[in-house]
């Protein structure tokens, strides 16, 4: 690991201050660091805050009322609060899921909150840079937000064939037939079908840190062997069972690490118009996972 990156004086906050924030269910500290190190080392009067809600109307409306800037959105919140924006970016707007919420500053309507998805704007490029490319096949487990935006990410880049694994079988049956997908209830084996995926993606919470299923692994080592690439959305830990599994067999892998600083990368120039150079975001990342 890197040494971590010494913080940047912030500037002192002023009622002048934009306040940018996000909404998640079990908040983590990543965005927080990631945004508030960005904005010290560019000197950019923001500030940046982690909540949690159980009443999100209100909270979007606080958002609106309040005039914050922006807000991420993470589980369960990502497809719930699409009713309550009043504009949609074409990358959150064919997923129905949003995990940016954006307030205009000009435009038609100033003040109009506009939800994106950056989740799949990160995955589309990390996708791509993998080289994974129309005609290859693909194994996703999970149903959620998140694993909507992997999805549709995906199909827009060309991988059309593939199945979904979802315990949650009324979210995994539409996933599927929206994109038309084949499903199948958790406990399948890919190496055991008829499709032998060149991708595996997990999407579940299985590998994260501090859950119940920390030390599984998403997929049959037999199905890892048959991949060329795994992808596991997990951040936390950066190596997941999978992703350390998949590296031992000299798979081509992609974190959810590398996911989560590449969407925050996003977010942070929706909310500021600035893009950080590449070394900046390599430190904030850096410091945000400490």
């Amino acid at each position: 690991m890197l040494p971590v990156p010494p913080t940047p004086a912030p500037r002192p906050i002023s009622k002048d201050t934009q306040l940018c924030m996000s909404l998640a269910a079990r908040p983590g500290n990543f965005g927080t660091r990631f945004h508030n190190w960005l904005y010290a080392a560019l000197n950019l009067d923001y500030v940046y805050k982690a909540f949690t809600t159980t009443d999100l109307p209100a909270a979007v409306a606080g958002i609106r009322a309040l005039g914050i800037r922006g807000c991420a959105v993470s589980m369960p919140f990502k497809e719930d609060c699409v009713p309550l924006l009043d504009q949609l970016d074409p990358s959150a707007s064919a997923i129905g899921s949003v995990n940016t919420i954006v307030r205009s500053l000009s435009g038609l309507t100033p003040g109009a909150l506009r939800g994106y998805n950056t989740d799949y704007m990160a995955v589309q490029q990390l996708a791509r840079s993998r080289g994974l490319h129309a005609g290859q096949t693909f194994a996703l487990r999970g149903s959620g937000g998140m694993a909507r935006a992997v999805a549709f990410a995906l199909r827009d880049i060309g991988l059309t064939r593939g199945v979904i694994v979802a315990r949650n079988e009324a979210a995994g049956r539409r996933l599927a037939g929206e994109l038309g997908l084949d499903w199948q209830l958790e406990g399948w084996q890919p190496e055991l079908g008829d499709l032998c995926p060149d991708l595996l993606v997990n999407v579940t919470p299985i590998g994260m840190a501090g859950g119940p299923e920390v030390t599984e692994l998403a997929f049959p080592v037999g199905a890892i062997a048959q991949a060329q690439v795994v992808f596991d959305a997990v951040a936390l830990p950066a190596e997941t069972p999978l992703i350390l599994e998949a590296r031992r067999q000299g798979k081509t892998v992609i974190s959810g690490d590398e996911v989560a600083a590449l969407q925050a990368l996003e977010q942070f120039v929706l909310y500021t118009d600035v893009r950080p150079s590449p070394e900046q975001v390599r430190a904030a990342a850096e410091y945000a996972r400490q």
